[in-house]
């Protein structure tokens, strides 16, 4: 599970070879976790606390670029 950034509130991640819709993974410090669709950076399933999901969001919306190449990465890598 490659870690992508580890931010104050919560952990961003990809497994590789996911299933599709792309997404990313958010585990919070409660250890709560929540799938998040690329693009639309809408919930997919899971929950994590109000704080560490504005953060993952944010930290998504300035690096999509990032995300889709990373996804590309570990689903044909």
């Amino acid at each position: 599970m490659p870690i992508l950034v580890r931010l104050q509130y919560c952990v961003i991640f990809m497994y590789p070879r996911d299933h599709n819709p792309p997404h990313f993974h958010v585990v919070g410090l409660d250890g709560r976790d929540a799938q998040v669709r690329l693009g639309t950076l809408s919930v997919m399933n899971g929950t994590v606390d109000r704080r560490a999901m504005k953060e993952a969001v944010d930290w998504a919306r300035a690096n999509p670029d990032y995300l889709e190449e990373m996804w590309n990465d570990l689903r044909n890598g």
